[in-house]
Parts: structure tokens; C-alpha cells; sequence
């Protein structure tokens, strides 16, 4: 999760590639060291493919980064009929967003609007006209799960790293994460919400976070296939031609545990799942306490209540839940501490406030959940003036 603000400055120009067919427009940033495009857009007929190019920094997005993808999905709404994202370098689909910057300045106003930007491109990839293809080819962290998950497909190699692992920062697992976790299989997403497990390759396929898994070394080959295609019939078949069966290869890396996880994480409190998991007593349930005693207490019981909900809820309706829970934590929680210790200081020892689960309060734990101050909402482009929880 490496986290910078950095400045646009726009540039166009004819991409080589297809010469007939394609155009790039490309967006420079002085503040990178180097004069490389953050963001390369391309149209190849009537797709289009966008490309981060932040390898150095493993791809982490910040909001110049956004506004630029968004820009580019919202003029191929109506005109593209498949669109493909992906990166550039092998370490990183995407490590993260930018929330250094936020707890640095302690400036409400850009939490505001980082957050209203990355969760209205994610609204706006959970329910994009065009096939929307995530190619997620290396480590694909918070942000870069909010790019890719929310999509009709999501491409998984052997180098994909997979992981949520806010409450080790004070914060919660956000851009949708309350909608895709607990859909996933049992108490799965609860556990990899709040422990931030790192899935990796085949098993980010398996857990169902990922909708195909292909090897890295074909990736080439099938975005040329992709960009062929003439039907979203044609676009399954090639996908299901490369792509490995699920039930492939050597079994989820967490099937043995999935009982233990059901039973631990189905209690409907935090301190509910930590007496669960002293009970169980195994190797598996030490590991898991040892894991989550390093976590945000508040986080943890936000987390859980957030997943709860937003098992519920449509995507759009638990974003705006998670702006709510996002600016609350820029003016109040474990956030800034836990930002501090892990990317800032990186001394390991965040200092968390209050210590321990059972002096989490609940009504300042409802508070989050609360209209804003001044009240105001996540406002998504096809809301009317009031739209609200």
C-alpha cells in the first residue's frame, strides 16, 4: 500500500500498435521522477484497454489516477463493448490506494474527495454497460481490488496477491469490500476482512475472488483474442480456452481450515469469534488470534458490522455506507495512528485507541455508521439531490 499525490498534466498521441484501429491518450506527472504516463488509455475498435503504469510504486492509484480512469470508462460507456485494465511491470496489478497522504495532512476536505472519486469509479465498474475485464497480475491490494472486483471478470496468475488488510491500519475494508466479502463462500470473507490473509495465484481463484486463473506467460495472448472478439458469447469462450479449471491443481490453500473459519467467524460478535477461537485451541486458532490481536480493536468491530450490513445491501447503497465510515475515521479512529506505524514510521507498534475489545464503544462504533457532520453523502452521478442510506 504505497500512497502519493501527484498532478496531471494531459498529453495525446497515436499509439504504434494498431495504427488503423488504435489511439492513446496518455496523462504525465512531473512527480514520479520521470515523464512516463500514470494512466495509458488505448481503443482498438470498440474496446478500449487502460493501463497503469506506476510499476515503481507498484501501481498504487491516487486521485489524479482515478479521475483519469474514470474519465476514460464514463466516454466508452455507450461506444466500447469490452474494456480491459491492466498494468504494467510483474510485482503489481495494484498495491493500494492513496490514504498516506490523507492522515499526513489530516485534511478532511481531500478525504472527501479521494473517497467520493475512488468509490464512484467503483460504483461505476460494478455496474459498466461494457464487459469489464480485470487482468490482476501481481499483487492486487485494497484500491486495486476496488479496480478489478467489482467486475464482470477478474484474471488471476501465478504472481496475483490478494489480500484487505485495513484493520491493521486503523481503517476497514473498503471500495466495496462490505458488498464482495461476504458474498464469498461461508465466513471466508469475514476471516480475510479481518485478518487480512494474503491469498495467492490459484487460490485467488479458488476462494472465488478472481473468475478465471491463466498464467502470466499467456496474458498477451489472450488480451489479442479478447480484443478480437465480436460477442460476449465469443468473449466466454476465449476466457474458458485459457483459463484453468477451478477445481484444477492442488485444493484451496484454506479448504482444510474452512470448517474452523465457518464455525470461529460465524459468532456475531468479534469478541464472540476471539472466545471461539480459544475454544477451538488449534494450531490454526493460536495463529489466528496471535494475527488478529495486532489489529485496530475498533476496526475489527467495524468491520464486522460493516460486512453484516452490506450483506444486504446493493453495491452502490454500501458504498455510500463506507463513505460514511471512511470520512468518520479521517476525523476519528485508529486510522492516522495505524497509518503511521505501518507505512510512515514502519515501526510496527501502533499504539491503538482503546487497546483492547471489550473498551470498544458501541455507540461510537454506531457513530461511524451515522450521517456525516455537515451532512452530506456519497453522491453517485445517477442519484437524484437526496439520495441516501
Amino acid at each position: 500500500m504505497l500512497r502519493t499525490i501527484a498532478v496531471r498534466t494531459g498529453l495525446t498521441r497515436s499509439a504504434h500498435l494498431v495504427p488503423s484501429l488504435c489511439r492513446r491518450t496518455m496523462a504525465s506527472t512531473p512527480a514520479d521522477g520521470d515523464s512516463n504516463s500514470l494512466i495509458l488509455t488505448e481503443e482498438v475498435g470498440s474496446k478500449g484497454v487502460i493501463t497503469l503504469n506506476r510499476p515503481k510504486a507498484l501501481n498504487a492509484i491516487n486521485l489524479e489516477m482515478v479521475r483519469l480512469i474514470y474519465d476514460a470508462m464514463k466516454s466508452w460507456e455507450n461506444s466500447k463493448s469490452l474494456v480491459i485494465i491492466k498494468s504494467v511491470g510483474e510485482k503489481a496489478f495494484c498495491a493500494g490506494g492513496d490514504v498516506r497522504a490523507i492522515t499526513e495532512t489530516s485534511n478532511v476536505e481531500l478525504a472527501r474527495k479521494f473517497f467520493n472519486t475512488e468509490y464512484g469509479l467503483n460504483a461505476l465498474i460494478g455496474n459498466y454497460r461494457p464487459t469489464y475485464i480485470a487482468f490482476i497480475d501481481g499483487i492486487t491490494m485494497g484500491g486495486g481490488v476496488g479496480l478489478s472486483v467489482h467486475g464482470k471478470y477478474r484474471i488471476a496468475t501465478e504472481r496475483t496477491m490478494f489480500a484487505m488488510p485495513e484493520t491493521a491500519i486503523g481503517l476497514f475494508p473498503d471500495v466495496g469490500g462490505g458488498y464482495f466479502l461476504p458474498r464469498l463462500e461461508g465466513k471466508l470473507g469475514l476471516y480475510l476482512g479481518l485478518t487480512g490473509y494474503r491469498l495467492k495465484g490459484r487460490d485467488v481463484h479458488k476462494a472465488g475472488v478472481a473468475t478465471h486463473y491463466v498464467e502470466s506467460k499467456n496474458l498477451t495472448a489472450l488480451e489479442q483474442q479478447l480484443l478480437a472478439t465480436t460477442s460476449g458469447a465469443e468473449v466466454e469462450s476465449v476466457l474458458d480456452r485459457f483459463s484453468e479449471k477451478k477445481d484444477a491443481g492442488v485444493e484451496f490453500v484454506l479448504a482444510k481450515q474452512m470448517k474452523q473459519i465457518n464455525e470461529c467467524f460465524g459468532a456475531p460478535t468479534v469478541e464472540g469469534i476471539f472466545k471461539n477461537l480459544e475454544k477451538d485451541g488449534s494450531e490454526w486458532a493460536q495463529g489466528t488470534l496471535k494475527l488478529l490481536h495486532k489489529m485496530s480493536p475498533t476496526s475489527m468491530v467495524v468491520t464486522q458490522k460493516q460486512l453484516e450490513l452490506g450483506s444486504k445491501m446493493d453495491l452502490k447503497t454500501c458504498l455510500k455506507m463506507e463513505y460514511r465510515l471512511a470520512v468518520h475515521h479521517v476525523i476519528d479512529s485508529d486510522f492516522k495512528e495505524g497509518v503511521r506505524a505501518l507505512l510512515v514510521d514502519r515501526d510496527q507498534k501502533p499504539r491503538w485507541n482503546p487497546t483492547t475489545l471489550g473498551e470498544v464503544d458501541p455507540v461510537r462504533v454506531e457513530k461511524y455508521f451515522g450521517p456525516l457532520p455537515d451532512g452530506s453523502e456519497l453522491q453517485l452521478e445517477d442519484d437524484g439531490p437526496k439520495a441516501s442510506l
